[in-house]
């Protein structure tokens, strides 16, 4: 199964280029936004271990550790997902201040 692999690596790279554009950010609005962002890629990073974890060794204790790196990466991925709504609804009123 090679899709688990380049969704892991896909998933790492993109937390990575995230993480680098919150230092590169000057605004805090988009740092915070970009965070959130960076937030969901970890989680999907976490998640996607998981199952592959599993799928290559498939024993108990390997179950058992991929359950619960699969609820950490669903956790992450709501609270980011919820963040980057939340942030870029804020960023609209914010540039929409600034139009005015």
């Amino acid at each position: 199964m090679i899709i688990f692999p380049i969704l892991i690596l896909v998933s790492l790279v993109l937390y990575i280029y995230y993480k680098v554009m919150v230092v590169r950010a000057d605004d805090p609005l988009t740092q915070e936004y970009l965070n959130s962002k960076s937030k969901i890629f970890l989680g999907s990073f976490v998640f996607f271990f998981a199952i592959n974890q599993y799928v290559f060794y498939q024993t108990q204790l390997s179950l058992f550790i991929g359950i619960v790196f699969l609820v950490l990466g669903i956790f992450q991925v709501r609270l980011g997902w919820k963040a980057s709504r939340h942030y870029q609804a804020e960023y609209r009123k914010h540039e929409t201040r600034t139009q005015t």
